[in-house]
């Protein structure tokens, strides 16, 4: 019978991966199957025991738009003479949704699975990575509805391909930037609790600091205008990744849906060089998701330590 430590001894020592090592972003195709996992808990989990179930998804956002439309639009008379304020509202609300949901459940997803995170190795990234999928998959129905009113206004007849891509990208810088934020704040969170405190504040500010309930011509006439300031100053507000993903949903969704009702003098003007700022945004969730990592692999081999 074959002495099973011979065999190992056979076996050249670089051929084993140092335990508790990881790869980061990478081991998460590696270790797909157990994301799918992880994404179909998350997923089903959400509304376990609850009446009105996948139908949560619709009314948290529909009590938000008619929060903000009726006070804002209807009794403080904020929309500004923007046409089609509704769509412009809730196609905006829709994306800090998705940023929100992703970027808070990324940063508290290392704490939530501390059982799973002080017994077993596994790439801690999975926990971060299937919050932002989670948060993309409550995003869909709110997107479903929002397409199911512009197609009702007219929208196939003014959609372009354009359109459809400025969706994509939307999406895309979104979730790279929430994911980014995730990473960075969920492994602070981790040794500083004050982190999800910080978080939360961010989240307050994210919806004032974009253009969801108001034009973004309303930052530049106020910057420029009324107080005098530089203009770069609302250049830098554009590169904003939340401001821009906004700002690719309004051009997508709101634009078409509108362009059948309103006068064109009437319409929110497109924000100048939206093409190369949805490329300089895509570069900074990039450079954001890099930098988070950085920070969630030098901390991470305390995490087991620190919970």
């Amino acid at each position: 019978m074959t002495d099973t430590r011979e065999l190992f001894a056979a076996v050249p020592r670089s051929d084993f991966d140092t335990p508790g090592k990881s790869r980061g972003l990478i081991d998460v195709v590696r270790w797909r199957y157990l994301l799918r996992l992880l994404v179909r808990t998350g997923v089903t989990t959400r509304y376990r025991n609850s009446v009105l179930g996948w139908t949560w998804s619709y009314v948290r956002p529909a009590a938000q738009f008619l929060v903000f439309w009726v006070v804002l639009g209807v009794f403080m008379k904020l929309d500004h003479g923007i046409p089609n304020y509704a769509v412009y509202l809730f196609s905006g609300i829709v994306v800090i949704n998705l940023f929100s949901e992703g970027f808070k459940n990324a940063t508290t997803s290392i704490v939530g699975n501390a059982p799973l995170v002080r017994k077993v190795f596994l790439p801690r990234q999975l926990f971060a990575v299937s919050a932002v999928i989670v948060a993309f998959v409550h995003f869909l129905p709110q997107v479903g509805l929002l397409l199911i009113v512009c197609i009702l206004l007219g929208w196939f007849a003014h959609m372009s391909l354009l359109s459809v891509l400025a969706i994509l990208a939307g999406m895309v810088i979104v979730m790279l930037f929430s994911l980014g934020l995730g990473l960075f704040f969920g492994a602070i969170n981790v040794r500083f609790r004050d982190a999800e405190n910080i978080v939360e504040l961010m989240l307050l500010l994210a919806t004032w600091a974009s253009p969801v309930l108001y034009a973004w011509t309303a930052v530049q006439d106020a910057v420029v205008v009324r107080l005098g300031w530089p203009s770069w100053l609302v250049d830098l507000y554009m590169l904003n990744p939340i401001t821009q993903g906004v700002e690719l949903f309004h051009y997508a969704f709101w634009r078409p849906a509108t362009e059948g009702l309103a006068n064109a003098a009437t319409m929110v003007a497109v924000p100048p060089g939206l093409g190369w700022n949805t490329l300089w945004t895509f570069l900074i969730a990039v450079g954001t998701l890099l930098i988070g990592q950085l920070v969630f692999r030098r901390l991470e081999g305390r995490f087991a330590q620190d919970l």
